[in-house]
């Protein structure tokens, strides 16, 4: 018996993507093989009769105050790196990598202090693609001004 095996798509530590159910729009995203879980970011999440409703806004990105409503969700505890824990709602959402059509899970989160707003975690990576960090299309202005902005405010905090 032989195992049909998908090749693994090669990317890099920030690519583009896309969630066909939210329109076409492109967003960055950074790909973390250190985090487990994947993340995007919601803006407004309420749990309804029919089911979770959720925006998906902002100035910011490119996804344009569209709304979902999820009748398949559930609520995990999630850690952050520094070991703060979070309950958070958990979808289901199709994805494109690099031409690659996933079904993928993600946690829905505040990532309005983040230069990404979507984060892809070892859950959607496993088995489908291989991570090379000198690849990727990485935002450097935007990262190195959210950097230099965290520094001052972390240099504020102790002074």
């Amino acid at each position: 018996m032989y195992m049909i095996r998908k090749k693994k798509t090669l990317i890099g530590r920030v690519e583009k993507l896309r969630f066909p159910t939210l329109g076409e729009s492109v967003l960055h995203a950074r790909i973390d093989t250190g985090a487990k879980t994947s993340s995007i970011w919601a803006t407004y999440i309420n749990e309804t009769d029919d089911g979770l409703a959720v925006r998906f806004a902002s100035l910011d990105y490119a996804i344009n105050a569209h709304e979902a409503v999820f009748e398949h969700y559930d609520r995990v505890r999630v850690a952050s790196s520094m070991g703060h824990q979070q309950l958070r709602y958990r979808v289901k959402l199709p994805v494109v990598i690099r031409r690659r059509r996933i079904m993928a899970t993600f946690t829905l989160s505040d990532r309005s202090m983040q230069v990404y707003p979507v984060l892809i975690g070892r859950s959607t990576l496993n088995g489908k693609f291989v991570v090379d960090v000198s690849r990727g299309s990485p935002l450097l202005a935007e990262e190195e001004s959210r950097s230099a902005e965290l520094q001052k405010n972390i240099h504020e905090e102790h002074v």
